[in-house]
């Protein structure tokens, strides 16, 4: 296969444990959801974020949008115990959709900049970051989480500020992570044909829509990553180390 010249990374399951996104980061959203809503209520970039939320959770529950149940009397306090009462709902269905996603991040930037939360990362991602940027591969990552979410977890890890570590993020504005056309789309972005690029991450789904876009793929299998019971004879890898034995990495991007 070609030399690689860009590696493309997932987040949870990938970089970092799935229990800190879901034991730390999702808890930390659902307690202090009901305070930064009343303390942000007229802030433009909030409005814009619930706006979305009432889409996707009438699209999520084939309902009208229930903010019609409310006249003209009602509280900002009653739509803010509204809005956590569905947010929450769509958390608890893992829904990944962009205004909720949004929104966590708004609240994860205070819980990171305020030292409160540090991105867990596995002990062989920080040196393998390091060593294929000074090998000049174009480091990028590809989550369901939105930038602004991203660039606060990758700014504020347990290995300090990796940001300078990677020159672009995507999110679900690119596309679904299901979806082939979403790495088309990337691959264009990056510059050099698809088959150049690596993409790692721990869900099999991904790894073949990437494939159909001809990206070159690896199956990360982490601790605490659920089993997979048919990886497609994708290569295997529980450390970024073993990414330097399989794949050819060090070309300079031009």
């Amino acid at each position: 296969m070609p030399a690689i010249r860009g590696i493309l990374l997932d987040i949870e399951g990938t970089t970092s444990s799935i229990s800190f996104v879901y034991d730390m980061m999702f808890p930390y959203v659902r307690e202090h959801l009901e305070r930064y809503l009343s303390e942000h209520w007229g802030e433009p970039d909030l409005q814009e974020s619930l706006a979305a939320l009432l889409t996707e959770y009438a699209e999520h529950q084939g309902t009208e949008n229930w903010l019609a149940e409310f006249d003209d009397t009602v509280t900002p306090e009653d739509l803010q115990a509204a809005h956590v009462k569905n947010v929450n709902r769509l958390m608890n269905s893992d829904v990944k959709a962009p205004g909720l996603k949004k929104l966590q991040g708004m609240i994860w930037e205070k819980g990171f900049k305020s030292g409160e939360m540090v991105a867990h990362l596995f002990d062989d991602v920080e040196p393998a970051l390091k060593r294929w940027t000074s090998a000049g591969i174009d480091l990028r990552i590809y989550s369901s989480g939105s930038i602004q979410a991203q660039k606060l977890f990758f700014g504020h890890t347990v290995k300090g500020d990796l940001l300078p570590c990677l020159t672009r993020h995507y999110d679900r504005s690119y596309g679904p992570k299901h979806d082939r056309t979403s790495y088309h789309m990337i691959a264009s972005d990056y510059g050099v044909p698809a088959n150049r690029v690596l993409f790692v991450s721990d869900v099999v789904a991904e790894l073949d829509a990437a494939n159909e876009a001809r990206m070159q793929v690896a199956l990360s299998v982490r601790p605490g990553n659920k089993p997979v019971e048919n990886p497609n004879d994708y290569p295997v890898i529980e450390s970024f180390d073993q990414l330097d034995e399989i794949f050819s990495i060090g070309e300079p991007v031009a």
